[in-house]
């Protein structure tokens, strides 16, 4: 039978458990559905797996009739997902500028860099995906790769590392220093191209059923995870927005939206503001609170990135889309001063283990802290900035991506390092061999529609 990942009843109460324990909802109520759930034989979330055994189906019934419980039960946490709820929540919501940046204001060269750095620290990323933090560090360490200024490589790897470490098998064959041949397919590349079509098709006023429109008719289902797979799959069932956010998707508060943020922040640069309410109107579609924050923190980012002068000025404008009151807040808060204050950038990643080890490794929190740090810690400087997010050791394609963004676009431009042949492989309509030069171009026109 056909194991899907990320979508069946019985794979998913796990999930919503620790969910429920992050978000406030750890009383009696949860503990009581949590025992008849072990009690069923039901397990706990995986760390890393997105499916169980075949013969968990026979928990199918129960396990939809719990999920429906445990979304009854309200987080008693202060996090609102609403738009005009997170503004007045967020003191520090930044005005609208006296007027737009104009596309003619803003270097072509940092669009371009923007996306550069985008690809280069999701390829940098691949092939370590799910490898934990001592894992990547004693693969770099034995190939003579430490602290990591290169692409990862097979050649010279030891063999008992290697067996001890295997690379993600769906990513080794194209992203490591001797298989690159231009810039393989990924989710964290594919979302932006998504991004940018949701503008040139509807224009600045799209909505969020717009964006999922475009995903039904340009995404293929196999290459959603997590959040996005369940919402497509809500999609499919007539579950509309934004209750495809919530409705069985215990994966709401994962990376997924803040992958898909950095397009909105290019089309408005020096826009925050602008920038974050874009990111809502996508990240709704699949996820709620500190997930939706996470995008909008992300596309605050890339907004200041086109204009800013330093790190620590595209993070702080970041945070200032975010309630302060939220753990997405603090976590990035707390990130940003001890990478200020700490030179070991070993040391700053230590303590985000401390107060974020017990986060599944594609959450949203720890990895926009992890962000943060590298970019704060990184000075902007590009190959300090995709290694630190990457040897993080959580999602190293999406966080190293993201971190690459910013640090790409401040730069404008990437290392020789980290060019990669101008051709962006995709099973997107329309992108796949695209140059990220035509792609900087369609952005830079975006600014003005």
């Amino acid at each position: 039978m056909i194991r899907l990942t990320w979508v069946q009843p019985e794979d998913l109460v796990g999930h919503e458990l620790r969910q429920a324990a992050e978000d406030g909802r750890d009383g009696r109520e949860v503990r009581d559905i949590a025992a008849r759930w072990h009690a069923a034989g039901g397990h706990d979330a995986p760390p890393r797996a997105g499916a169980s055994e075949p013969r968990a189906r026979a928990l199918r019934p129960l396990a939809e009739r719990l999920l429906d419980e445990l979304a009854a039960i309200p987080s008693p946490l202060a996090e609102p997902t609403d738009l005009a709820a997170i503004i007045a929540a967020t003191p520090s919501w930044p005005a609208p500028p006296a007027r737009r940046v104009g596309r003619a204001e803003v270097d072509p060269a940092r669009v371009l860099g923007a996306w550069q750095g985008r690809a280069a620290g999701c390829v940098l990323g691949k092939p370590v995906e799910k490898i934990p933090r001592q894992g990547i560090r004693e693969i770099a360490e034995a190939t003579g790769n430490w602290p990591l200024r290169g692409w990862f490589t097979a050649e010279g790897l030891p063999r008992e590392v290697a067996a001890r470490w295997p690379w993600n098998r769906r990513s080794a064959v194209n992203s490591l220093a001797e298989n690159i041949d231009g810039i393989p397919e990924d989710d964290d590349l594919n979302y932006p191209l998504l991004a940018l079509t949701v503008l040139e098709r509807h224009g600045r006023g799209f909505t969020t059923d717009d964006v999922a429109a475009i995903w039904l008719d340009e995404l293929p289902a196999g290459r959603t995870f997590t959040a996005e797979r369940v919402a497509y799959r809500n999609l499919l069932s007539g579950v509309e927005p934004p209750e495809t956010a919530t409705h069985r998707n215990p994966f709401r508060e994962w990376i997924g939206a803040l992958i898909r943020a950095d397009v909105y922040g290019w089309v408005n640069p020096g826009d925050p503001a602008a920038a974050a309410a874009h990111a809502w109107r996508d990240a709704r579609l699949t996820h709620t609170a500190n997930g939706v924050y996470g995008a909008m923190f992300a596309a605050a980012m890339c907004a200041q990135s086109l204009v800013a002068t330093s790190a620590e000025e595209v993070v702080t404008a970041g945070l200032s889309v975010v309630p302060p009151g939220s753990r997405l807040h603090e976590a990035v808060r707390l990130a940003a001063e001890d990478a200020s204050a700490e030179r070991d950038f070993e040391r700053v990643v230590d303590r985000l283990y401390e107060r974020h080890g017990h986060l599944h490794w594609v959450h949203t929190i720890n990895n926009a802290a992890l962000v943060a740090a590298a970019l704060v810690h990184g000075a902007g400087d590009v190959t300090a900035s995709i290694a630190g997010a990457v040897a993080g050791g959580w999602d190293t394609d999406s966080a190293g991506a993201t971190a690459g963004s910013v640090a790409g676009a401040l730069n404008g431009g990437v290392p020789d390092r980290w060019i990669m042949k101008n051709a962006l492989a995709s099973s997107l309509t329309g992108f796949d061999g695209i140059g990220l030069d035509e792609l900087a171009h369609r952005t830079r026109e975006m600014m003005e529609r």
